[in-house]
């Protein structure tokens, strides 16, 4: 059986913690976005029933002034 090199092993642990580090940051990453993904979700039904609401609102002025 072959012999762990010391450097190599120690080279490996600076990799695998900065892979660590990395792995963290794309986790905050990838929550912030699910955030922002989340609001623009509301937002996007907040402007549809408001265009709903003013669709509404005109084609009952339309069909009350309009001489139906």
């Amino acid at each position: 059986m072959a012999e762990i090199d010391p450097v190599k092993f120690g080279l490996l642990i600076g990799q695998v913690k900065t892979l660590e580090a990395q792995v963290s940051d794309l986790q905050s990453d990838v929550k912030q976005l699910l955030e922002l993904a989340n609001k623009g979700k509301g937002g996007l039904w907040f402007g549809m029933s408001m265009a709903s609401m003013g669709g509404a609102v005109l084609s009952w002025a339309a069909s009350h002034w309009g001489g139906k």
